[in-house]
């Protein structure tokens, strides 16, 4: 299977069933780490994982267990790429170093997929689920899976900033209001009934204990070196500010 059909059709999972989304991130002492973002899809899985085998089309395996780079992905839709503009270009080119892991398992009753890169510095990051929004555009926004993930999945308007300087980590999303207000207003009814079952959450892991949280759901490891936070997934697409959180850390 092509990498873009399987990457395409694994984001069209997301959008059609409730998921578990987990955003991980590792920093270093030096401020450089591993980011990943997770999707597990199971659920779907478990009620339909003979169906979904089906759909693959012919010769695909129900089971898959397969390893790339965006990189490798925008190589085999180059030709597509090229004819787009050069800000979404530019979109795209962020996602380069990204991996993708898919998992699929009928049997299982498995759907894990995970889009991980490292980092230099944490304020390289950005909104991993908004920027494969950018994705659609290979398609021209034609209805075809990408544009779904982009469309209902991931983009929610705002831009996610990460600061980390050895006494201080934030998280923050800046949002414009109306446009926010817009995302809220087009979003399917039926979009809305499945992310009202799935939650995203955040688990960041540091070199330093943690003094305090500004969040206070959030949940400690033992050596207060790492916090884990659950938000619902409409919070993540219609209030991203409510993601926003500081963290202290002790001297």
């Amino acid at each position: 299977m092509k990498l873009y059909k399987l990457l395409s059709f694994s984001f069209l999972l997301a959008t059609l069933t409730s998921c578990t989304f987990t955003e991980n991130m590792y920093i270093n002492d030096n401020g450089a780490g591993k980011f990943s973002v997770d999707m597990d899809g199971s659920s779907l899985m478990a009620m339909a994982g003979d169906q979904v085998g089906d759909q693959m089309g012919a010769g695909a395996k129900k089971n898959i267990d397969t390893t790339f780079t965006f990189k490798q992905l925008f190589e085999e839709k180059k030709d597509s790429i090229a004819k787009l503009s050069p800000e979404t270009q530019k979109e795209l080119k962020k996602l380069e170093n990204f991996i993708v892991n898919t998992k699929m398992n009928a049997e299982k009753k498995e759907f894990l997929m995970t889009l991980s890169t490292d980092f230099k510095n944490v304020n390289e990051l950005q909104d991993i689920l908004q920027t494969a929004g950018a994705l659609q555009k290979l398609e021209g926004g034609s209805g075809n899976p990408p544009a779904a993930f982009g469309g209902g999945l991931g983009d929610n308007k705002s831009k996610l900033n990460y600061t980390y300087d050895g006494k201080k980590f934030t998280r923050k999303a800046i949002i414009d209001k109306q446009v926010v207000e817009k995302v809220k207003d087009s979003a399917a009814d039926m979009s809305k009934m499945i992310f009202a079952s799935s939650n995203y959450i955040v688990k960041y892991h540091f070199p330093k204990r943690i003094k305090k949280v500004s969040n206070p759901n959030a949940l400690f490891s033992e050596d207060r070196k790492s916090i884990t936070i659950q938000y619902p997934f409409t919070d993540y697409m219609e209030n991203p500010d409510k993601l926003n959180f500081e963290v202290e850390f002790e001297k």
